[in-house]
């Protein structure tokens, strides 16, 4: 089977209307698809935050916003042309960016000689001013710092493990760097890209100018809390124009929250009053949230003209920011931003049902004669399970690989049944643990409120059974598979996937499938 893309998207179109299919994984090579089949199960699950922003997006395109791309680096001096005075206040939690200095690496005669030592040989004088040369070409950035080592190695004729051995050994000014800072800052917030924007493109534009960008912030928190993080998204807007007001920003927040399916929010006067606002025009956009109440979604204002002005920008602007977190925590109840959008490190609870869905056989017959086996096994296992032994009962007579085979379930001791008791036990998990019960009353609560697996012992050591009698078959070989007493899930042919056993130890519950099972199953080669 050769890999076929619009094969591949067809059968993932079907997927995602609720089938599964076998197909070429699209990880792999065309040459390796008929060797490494895939299951696709379902479509794949989108992060909240992301799925947030998609709506948010294809909301602001509906109302006839441009999408815009706003710098994410923005001046320091850029701050003070919008806030003025207050500056200094707001420069207080952004983040500056910083970087190593490139060192001035000196090389004397005794760092030569150490060199010459790790090498073990000496350096020509024309390699020792090559290799001041290229330090000297670092120094002053035309050498890249991820390709020092590589560019070291070339001059000294070694390979990049002795050259990062010597500049750790020979030039410590690389260990002792401290990173300097420079007047470059990470975006605290969205408005200001909007300044230097608007600056570009007021008078070359027709108004009004509607722009959205929904893009990372930074923010230098004290401290991330339940609604708080140190970056997070602003979904922002601008609307620029002759007779723009306040009422446009009223009127932008109502349709995205509405866009929402949200009608339960309120606008009252933002206390902060940001220097780059009108004086008045500063508003804040609550919306209800289960556990916390009334929480912060959005501010708008009309920016100050004498910002504005800074920028040569001579119309009202209207400015809207959302975020993009705190619209999700409400639309996904979450309690907690930081659950919200980092999940990885905050495992939800696991629900009985897919703990149900990470119980497998561990091994299985693979063609169509070894399951009809397995289920073979079964059969006869299930209708003669209290006979006495010795006895033996034919389960199968037919063809694997070519190999004619004879199959029986036996049991070979005397007063002792064909099946152990537990081989009627079903796998249910009840309460997050994973239990092997029989159909009996003390088990009606676990049975009833449990979910099953759908595996018996019974057909799970069947499976094993055919599984192993297959294998041999390949060979030319009968076999006897026997299983006595289980202690352990791969007793019984069970495997717990690792997340849902790592779930069910971390929480102290347990798995349990002891049992007598005590059912043997034996293949003989038929000339």
């Amino acid at each position: 089977m050769r890999f076929n893309p619009e094969e591949w998207k067809r059968k993932s179109h079907e997927n995602f209307e609720g089938a599964w299919h076998e197909g070429p994984s699209v990880l792999t090579p065309a040459a390796h698809a008929d060797t490494y089949p895939c299951r696709v199960y379902k479509r794949a699950q989108a992060h909240p935050v992301f799925s947030t922003i998609n709506r948010l997006r294809e909301t602001y395109l509906s109302m006839g916003f441009d999408e815009a791309e706003v710098p994410v680096i923005i001046d320091e001096k850029e701050i003070y042309r919008q806030f003025g005075p207050e500056a200094m206040a707001v420069l207080d939690r952004v983040f500056y960016i910083g970087g190593l200095p490139r060192p001035n690496v000196g090389i004397a005669r005794d760092r030569l000689d150490r060199i010459n030592e790790i090498l073990g040989r000496a350096l020509t004088p024309a390699t020792e001013e090559k290799l001041r040369e290229t330090l000297h070409a670092y120094k002053k950035s035309e050498i890249d710092g991820d390709e020092l080592t590589f560019e070291l190695s070339k001059v000294l004729e070694t390979d990049d493990g002795v050259v990062v051995h010597i500049l750790d050994a020979v030039f410590p000014e690389f260990r002792e760097l401290a990173p300097e800072s420079s007047r470059q800052t990470l975006r605290s917030h969205m408005t200001s890209g909007w300044f230097l924007t608007l600056g570009s493109i007021w008078d070359k534009s027709p108004l009004p100018i509607r722009m959205f960008s929904v893009d990372r912030c930074f923010r230098r928190e004290q401290a991330e809390g339940p609604t708080r993080l140190m970056t997070y998204h602003s979904a922002s807007c601008i609307v620029a124009g002759d007779d723009v007001t306040i009422h446009d920003g009223k009127a932008v927040s109502e349709a995205l929250l509405s866009a929402f399916g949200y009608t339960d929010f309120r606008f009252q006067p933002d206390e902060k009053r940001s220097k780059y606002y009108m004086p008045d025009t500063q508003t804040e956009v609550y919306a209800r949230h289960p556990v916390h109440g009334w929480v912060e979604v959005a501010t708008f204002g009309m920016y100050s003209p004498s910002a504005l002005a800074e920028y040569g920008v001579g119309v009202p602007v209207m400015n809207l920011g959302l975020g993009v977190e705190r619209l999700a925590m409400i639309a996904y109840n979450a309690n907690d931003v930081r659950q919200l959008v980092y999940p990885q490190f905050f495992p939800r609870p696991l629900a009985d049902r897919e703990i149900a869905r990470a119980v497998h056989l561990k091994e299985e017959p693979v063609s169509p004669e070894g399951k009809l086996l397995a289920q073979a096994i079964a059969k006869v296992a299930m209708a003669n399970g209290a006979a006495q032994g010795p006895c033996a009962f034919d389960a199968w007579k037919g063809t694997i690989g070519g190999i004619t085979l004879h199959v029986v379930v036996e049991e070979t001791e005397s007063n002792a049944r064909l099946c152990g008791p537990a081989c009627a036990n079903e796998i249910f998990v009840h309460d997050g643990s994973v239990l092997g019960v029989p159909d009996a009353e003390k088990w009606k609560q676990v049975r009833t409120e449990g979910v099953t697996t759908g595996i018996t012992y019974l057909s799970a050591v069947s499976a094993l059974a055919a599984a192993r009698i297959e294998q041999e078959a390949l060979g030319g070989k009968g076999t006897t598979v026997q299983v006595k007493m289980a202690k352990l899930p791969s007793d019984i042919n069970l495997k717990v996937e690792e997340y849902a056993m790592r779930f069910v130890t971390d929480n102290k519950k347990k798995v349990d499938v002891r049992g007598p099972v005590f059912l043997s199953v034996r293949s003989v080669v038929e000339e």
